[in-house]
């Protein structure tokens, strides 16, 4: 299995891998770094990046194989309000006032191509 060059069978090292990509990604298109892997123990985000005045929370989502479905195809109802709830508590802890917006990337794992939804 490959994500972004790197060879592993290991879930986890492909998720951060994929995650790294996405951050790279999105850095191309202007986005500023902030933090990956942002975690409490009641939530995480996967990425955290910011653009102009408004701070993204992003989900990634990967699929090695068109058969397992495409990302967004598992960003359930409950997966939104966890995701919303994240942003909520980073906002909080870090005194953030200004706009936020929830960012999903799916991952297709065949193509490498990323497919950005932004989330109301």
């Amino acid at each position: 299995m490959y994500a972004d060059g790197i060879k592993t069978t290991n879930t986890t090292q492909i998720g951060r891998a994929v995650e790294s990509a996405v951050a790279r990604h999105l850095e191309r298109k202007k986005y500023t770094f902030i933090e990956q892997n942002w975690r409490t123990r009641f939530c995480e985000v996967d990425l955290i990046l910011k653009k102009d005045d408004t701070v993204f929370f992003v989900e990634v989502k990967y699929r090695s194989h068109a058969e397992s479905g495409y990302g967004m195809d598992y960003v359930t109802t409950k997966k939104l309000k966890q995701m919303k709830y994240a942003a909520q508590l980073w906002c909080a802890k870090n005194r953030w006032e200004g706009d936020c917006q929830l960012l999903v990337a799916s991952v297709d794992g065949e193509t490498s191509r990323v497919a950005l939804i932004e989330v109301d």
